[in-house]
């Protein structure tokens, strides 16, 4: 299978991460893994680019981050997207924290659909989802995270290409 795309992603920090996994350890418990990408980081997705766009948006990514420290993200809810196949954690949105960052974004991407900020929990057929969305909810709470890294991927199969620290 060869590369479609590249991904911009957000990556929470150590503590939040810990936090994220407890709870897709709860779903695992109860028979439910999911089909979305193994071993990637819980993030938020700032944009998807074509694949001729590798080295204008790894340039991008690293003067953005000169520009940002981290960022506080309030992860205060949990949220399905229509279709039912995607199960998540949503920040809320302030002005001060995501917003900015996203539109600091000026490398042209291939996003066809408005900006959703989410953490992917669980992807997986809307029956399963939809079974696991109790599950989720007796161990979500409300996290105060921090966005500490830019990363960027290309997809299928998933490919690594560059992480930069938001100082």
């Amino acid at each position: 299978m060869a590369e479609e795309f590249l991904t911009l992603m957000a990556d929470f920090d150590d503590e939040t991460q810990t936090v994220m996994s407890t709870w897709y350890e709860e779903l695992q418990k109860a028979g439910f893994t999911g089909v979305q990408t193994p071993n990637l980081p819980f993030h938020i997705s700032l944009a998807s680019f074509s694949l001729d766009k590798e080295q204008e948006v790894v340039k991008e990514m690293q003067e953005i981050a000169k520009n940002f420290g981290p960022i506080p993200v309030h992860l205060s809810h949990v949220g399905m997207f229509a279709g039912g196949k995607v199960l998540f954690a949503a920040p809320d949105m302030n002005p001060c924290d995501l917003v900015p960052l996203h539109n600091a974004i000026k490398t042209q991407n291939s996003d066809r659909f408005p900006w959703t900020p989410h953490a992917t929990i669980l992807i997986d057929e809307a029956e399963t989802v939809q079974k696991a969305l109790p599950i989720l909810l007796k161990s979500f709470h409300p996290i105060l995270g921090k966005i500490t890294k830019l990363h960027l991927c290309a997809f299928w199969p998933t490919r690594e290409i560059a992480t930069v620290e938001l100082i």
